[in-house]
Order: C-alpha cells, then sequence, then structure tokens
C-alpha cells in the first residue's frame, strides 16, 4: 500500500512545487551557509581547533547516517506527516543552534538539524514524485527541484558570507524559522492528506549500527590530531578507528541477513556502482574538507571579510553548474566512464593548483583560477559519477540507490573535514597558538585533499571497460 495523495487543486500546483522547493533550499543551504560563519562562531564560543569540524561533520554524519532510514520512515507513516514533522523538527534544532552558548550544544543542534532534515528530504522528494505525474509537470517539477539542489550551495555561501558580517553568525541558524513557518503553513494549505501507513519495515538495528560505526571512526580521525603525549590518550585514535570500522563491518553483515535492510548490498557491490560510489565518497571528503580550510585561510589569512569570502566563492558555484551542462554534451559522446576521468583530471589539477597557498602571488593570481578549474572539473563529473551509480540497478530498488548517492557524498563530508583537521593540527603542532595564521597548515591540508581527488581518479581509470563505454555503445548501436 503506497502513500497516495489526493491530486491538489491546478491552482494549488504552483503552491505545492513552491513549498517542496523551499524545503529542499533550506536543507541544502544549511549544508553550506555555516562554512562562511565557522570562524567567527568558533572564537565566540570559545571552540577548540579540535572540536571545529564536528560544526560541519555532526550534520553530514546525523543527515547521512539516516537519510536512508528516513526515506523508510517517509514511506512507513505518510509523507506528508513526516514533511511536516521534519520541518517543525529542523526549525527547532535552528534555534536551538541560534541560541547555543557554547560548541557542545552548537554541534548538538547540527547533529539534530541534519536527523530531521534526513526525514524532510526523502519525504519532500516523494511528494514531489507522487504529486506532479502528467509528463510535462513532472519534468517542470524536477527541473525546478534539480536547479534549487544547483543553485543552494551557491546560495548558502553567499547568504552565510552576508548574514555574518551584517547580523552575526547566529542569523545562519536564526534564518531556517521564518522559512521553516512559511513552508509549513504552504504545506497545511495545499497539500492533500495522504493514506495512512501501518509501521513496519523499518531496519533499526541497521540505522544504529551504521550511525554508531561512522560516527566512532570520524572520533578517531578528529581526536588524532590533538597531540596529547598521555600514554593512553595516543592509543584513543588507533582505539576508536578499528572499533568503528569494526562496528561497520558488522553493519555490512547485518545488511547481509536482514529481511528488510537499509542498504542492499548487491547495490554497491557491482563493480562499476562500486567504483562510483567510492569516487563520490572520496570527492565528497576532499571538497568538503577544502571548503571548510578555505573559508579559514581567506578571512583570517588573507583578511577577507564574511561578505568577500561568501562572493569568492561564487566562482566556484558557478563552475559546477557549467561544468554539469558541459557534462550532458560529453556523456552521449564519451560514455559515463570517460566522462568521469575527464571531470576528475580537471578537479585534480585545479585542487593540485590551489596548494601552494602561502607561496603564489594571492586570491586573483593563485585561488580564483583554481577554483575555477577545480569547480568546472566537479561539474562535469558530478553528473556520469550519479548515472553510473545508479545504473543496472532494478527499478524496485532504485529509490534506496538514488538516496545512496547523497549517503555517500554525506559521509565523505563528515570524514573529510576531521581528516584535513588532523593533518592541519599535525602540520602547526610547533605553532599552537598561532596556528590559523600558519599557511603551512592549509597547504598540508589541501595536499591531503588534492590526495584523495587524486584517488578518486584513479578509481575512475580503473572502471571496467564495459561501464566506460555502454553510453558511446549504446548510441552507435
Amino acid at each position: 500500500m503506497t502513500d497516495q495523495l489526493t491530486p491538489p487543486k491546478a491552482g494549488h500546483s504552483l503552491l505545492v512545487l513552491l513549498t517542496i522547493a523551499s524545503a529542499t533550499l533550506m536543507i541544502v543551504l544549511d549544508a553550506s551557509i555555516i562554512n562562511i560563519a565557522l570562524p567567527r562562531a568558533q572564537s565566540d564560543l570559545a571552540l577548540s581547533d579540535v572540536a571545529r569540524p564536528w560544526i560541519i561533520t555532526a550534520y553530514a554524519l546525523s543527515f547521512g547516517g539516516l537519510l536512508l532510514l528516513g526515506g523508510r520512515i517517509a514511506d512507513t507513516f505518510g509523507h506528508r506527516r513526516m514533511f511536516l514533522l521534519g520541518l517543525a523538527g529542523f526549525a527547532l534544532a535552528s534555534a536551538f543552534g541560534g541560541f547555543a552558548s557554547s560548541g557542545t550544544a552548537l554541534i548538538l543542534a547540527r547533529a539534530l538539524q541534519g536527523m530531521f532534515g534526513a526525514v524532510l528530504a526523502p519525504a519532500a522528494l516523494a511528494l514531489l514524485t507522487t504529486t506532479f505525474t502528467a509528463p510535462e509537470e513532472r519534468a517542470r517539477a524536477f527541473a525546478v527541484y534539480g536547479a534549487v539542489q544547483g543553485l543552494g550551495g551557491a546560495v548558502g555561501l553567499l547568504l552565510g558570507g552576508a548574514l555574518t558580517e551584517f547580523l552575526g553568525w547566529r542569523w545562519c541558524f536564526f534564518i531556517n524559522l521564518p522559512i521553516a513557518l512559511a513552508v509549513g503553513l504552504a504545506a497545511l494549505k495545499s497539500i492533500p492528506p495522504g493514506s495512512a501507513r501501518k509501521p513496519g519495515n523499518l531496519d533499526l538495528i541497521g540505522a544504529v549500527l551504521s550511525v554508531t560505526g561512522l560516527t566512532t571512526l570520524v572520533y578517531g580521525l578528529t581526536v588524532a590530531g590533538e597531540g596529547n603525549t598521555a600514554g593512553t590518550h595516543r592509543a584513543l585514535p588507533l582505539v576508536a578507528i578499528l572499533a568503528g570500522v569494526g562496528v561497520l563491518a558488522l553493519f555490512a553483515l547485518h545488511q547481509r541477513a536482514a529481511r528488510h535492510p537499509l542498504l542492499p548490498l548487491s547495490i554497491p557491490m557491482e563493480r562499476s556502482r562500486g567504483a562510483a560510489f567510492l569516487s563520490l565518497l572520496l570527492i565528497g571528503a576532499g571538497m568538503f574538507g577544502m571548503l571548510m580550510f578555505l573559508a579559514y585561510y581567506l578571512q583570517v589569512v588573507l583578511g577577507f571579510s564574511p561578505l568577500q569570502t561568501g562572493l569568492a566563492f561564487l566562482p566556484f558555484s558557478g563552475g559546477i553548474i557549467l561544468g554539469s551542462s558541459l557534462a550532458s554534451h560529453l556523456m552521449p559522446r564519451l560514455g559515463d566512464g570517460r566522462t568521469m576521468w575527464i571531470g576528475l583530471l580537471g578537479a585534480s589539477i585545479g585542487m593540485v593548483w590551489l596548494t601552494p597557498v602561502g607561496i603564489g602571488p594571492g586570491f586573483a593570481q593563485q585561488v580564483l583560477p583554481a577554483l575555477c578549474v577545480m569547480s568546472l572539473g566537479l561539474g562535469v563529473y558530478f553528473v556520469p559519477a550519479s548515472s553510473s551509480a545508479l545504473k543496472g540497478v532494478p527499478e524496485a530498488q532504485s529509490g534506496v540507490a538514488s538516496a545512496l548517492v547523497n549517503v555517500t557524498q554525506q559521509v565523505g563530508g563528515a570524514i573529510g573535514p576531521a581528516l584535513l583537521n588532523t593533518i592541519f593540527l599535525f602540520a602547526t603542532q610547533a605553532d599552537p597558538e598561532n596556528r590559523l595564521q600558519v599557511p603551512d597548515g592549509y597547504r598540508a591540508a589541501f595536499v591531503a585533499a588534492a590526495v584523495l581527488f587524486v584517488l578518486a581518479l584513479i578509481i575512475a581509470l580503473l572502471l571496467p571497460r564495459s561501464a566506460r563505454t555502454a553510453s558511446a555503445g549504446s548510441k552507435a548501436r
């Protein structure tokens, strides 16, 4: 039994689309808006350098780790009901973050945002799918949805800079309250109730194992940079990392045996798809980590204001959008695999270009061209990577596979900042009082991100020939 909606009145269709698009925009914004505000938030709340990445990681962990479960919950209890619940929870978590008086409270707020976002996002997409069923309406609706996803990152960076500079970093959280209120009222008016669903088929054990394993792994990567000389503490990072890997192994075993697994292992275990998912994980780790440290570099070392920093990131977002358009022309001629390789090559060149920061002449001559080349390559890469990750998936598993694309990037976004932060701390341990002003730390972090990009490139080169040429061969036939 599916969550069928009574079709909205013709006059309400546009309002339904705007409602869903606005909720999606709010989720996408919160993945990037905090990057610009993070330096001032860290200063105001006296957040340690070790704890710093958790502001980003807490959101990515809870959102990515619970997204598959959130989709099952929305299917089980009703899309409209879970849309409203996720929206209300996201707003309350945002208010909690805005009023946070300590770093711990802010990290908890970010985790709660991710948790409710993991319910809200799949419910919104499901409502879009079930509301717009006519081919032309559906195409327009998904075009708007895709545009919101693509532009959300750019809007988040720019809005984060403007809010931080003129109103304070807390408004990066408070801005969600009027948006959520307007979206909630519009949803109550325009989205009709769906049919009731009976609870069932929720793999709670799998959800707990996946989130616990990821959190423990990221914790180990994070505390490795503390540099404590106590014997017990020196062993803690390794113990945490091994424990995290062990719990994730238990998660995989549980998924193999579960009747209704969160993640059917047949999806990532196929070689071509597995390579695509692994490359998405590595790129997510490198990109999220790079964005965090570049925001610090621009503000702390180069002296940019938050607004100037947001504007400085606009070419990066524009390059991804342009690259995505270019990919649509390359894929029919070259196939998914070769297009991925071209995109990753460009992204790797741009990331390597960025690594000698502090030695080069500055933003316009080094950072800006590096961002343009990197983002253009990433835009070319993301489209065929998503296509390869979904190729050959049975229709009954297409929803889970689609969610896994986002999950993989979010998990990478949780691991990357923690890993790069630890490398940054090791590189600046000789001057811990002024480490944010030391270019050596940024260079080390960007080198690590470049290594992750190059590893993704190598994986794309190792894709089976059939995966690289499938699209081109199909066209030839």
